[in-house]
């Protein structure tokens, strides 16, 4: 699929999709709580469809309440099938793999296009020290395991990804761990750490941390009863920072939906797009955006590396060369979106320079008419298609159906606020 965006002011008001970051751990928590958990707000993105899968072929089931609910009906972790695929999301093999290890029944573990290629050797290392047997192809999918995870002190790290322990955490929670700590060495992502402990607390796990050093379980709760839950998903605010920084750039649009207490971490967001001289008002039930003469920016994104591709767009359009700390984050994404955002924005016209663990772009020179490619990256997508907004003429991007991975709906809201889009 081709999508074409012209020069375009934008203007109107949009609600922010749902959270994948939420949706996902609510999934994950709700097949390992006893009873029914009403959702409200789920996701739909691919990434989201490949984590309501998982957790049917895990023994939950689900059923769709209304438009906006669906009940997750759970009795534990008891597999009716011997391979769940989590698609292409990284969250979800991370997470669900030690989660999927609470079983005694060998289980394989795969996933789709770009994950096939990421490294899961942490499983190889950590899984064996609580008692799991693991297979893998060389540190990478396809994962046979057999468990059950017993729980014990172990140490982790964790500089590659916090999704790792995610699962770590949830897997100890649910097998009932007592007395003993996770520790974790050079933690990055400290933000959705964060939102998975919320979660946890939402399902009634509670976890004490020394400074994301030493996380300690002592559960006192009884998962053996049945609990009636509900919990709602938030607003994303890694999807909502492109649109916000669409506002920025082309027009005054209002975002809906967006928790300005959340934990995500891409909420840091905020503080680029005021760094950046836009106009912006921040208020408890929405966020007023508008373009105003725009200046580079100094941002640290070691903690929210999905913010890259938005802010890369963002710079685009700032007079100066802004810098963004954190490129050691971007290798094993979709995409190694570093490179990536270097070669597509070099089509459109825009220097970035890639200097140690700094990225510096170029900015205010103009962003040209070009034919550029998503490279199966959802966020290298949508970064194209907000760049282009102000462009000096069409920008077509290819495989433009990536976006389907967090946010489907993307280039119809694009449309709502009065962007000309063509999808061929």
């Amino acid at each position: 699929m081709n999508a074409t965006i012209q020069p375009s002011l934008i203007s109107g008001t949009l609600f922010a999709p749902a959270s994948k970051s939420s949706m996902q751990r609510a999934c994950a928590a709700a097949l390992l709580t006893k009873g029914v958990t009403t959702i409200t707000n789920p996701g739909k993105s691919n990434d989201d469809l490949a984590a309501l899968d998982v957790i049917q072929k895990l023994g939950a089931t689900i059923k769709e309440v209304d438009a906006n609910t669906i009940a997750i009906n759970s009795n534990g972790i008891f597999p009716i099938n011997k391979e769940i695929n989590c698609g292409e999301s990284g969250l979800g093999i991370r997470m669900f793999t030690p989660i999927t290890a609470l079983s005694n029944e060998a289980i394989c573990i795969n996933g789709t296009g770009s994950l096939l290629t990421r490294p899961m050797d942490f499983f190889d290392e950590i899984l064996p020290q609580l008692g799991v047997t693991i297979h893998s192809n060389g540190g990478k999918l396809p994962l046979e395991i057999q468990g059950p995870l017993v729980p014990a002190n172990i140490e982790v790290d964790g500089s590659l990804s916090s999704q790792f322990l995610t699962g770590l955490l949830m897997a100890y929670g649910a097998a009932g761990a007592n007395g003993v700590t996770i520790t974790v060495k050079d933690l990055k992502s400290k933000p959705y750490i964060d939102l998975t402990l919320q979660v946890m607390k939402h399902f009634g796990w509670e976890v004490t941390h020394e400074n994301h050093e030493h996380f300690h379980f002592n559960i006192a709760t009884n998962q053996n009863s049945e609990k009636s839950l509900a919990y709602t998903v938030e607003g994303d605010w890694s999807g909502a920072a492109f649109l916000l920084v669409a506002g920025a750039i082309a027009g005054d649009i209002t975002i809906k939906g967006l928790d300005v207490f959340s934990t995500q971490a891409d909420k840091a967001v905020l503080q680029a797009l005021i760094d950046s001289g836009c106009r912006i008002s921040i208020q408890a039930e929405q966020i007023e955006i508008g373009p105003m003469p725009l200046k580079a920016f100094h941002f640290n994104a070691t903690d929210c590396p999905d913010l890259f591709p938005p802010l890369v767009a963002l710079a685009a359009y700032c007079d100066g060369t802004t810098v963004i700390e954190g490129v050691s984050r971007l290798t094993h994404k979709e995409s190694n979106r570093a490179l990536t955002l270097q070669e597509e924005f070099g089509k459109l016209g825009i220097e970035i320079t890639l200097q140690d663990d700094l990225m510096l772009i170029k900015g205010g020179t103009g962003v040209k008419s070009a034919a550029v490619h998503s490279r199966h990256d959802h966020r290298i997508a949508m970064a194209c298609a907000v760049a282009a907004l102000k462009a000096g003429g069409p920008v077509s991007i290819a495989e433009a159906e990536a976006i389907n991975k967090s946010y489907p709906n993307f280039y119809e809201h694009l449309m709502q606020l009065g962007a000309d889009v063509t999808i061929q």
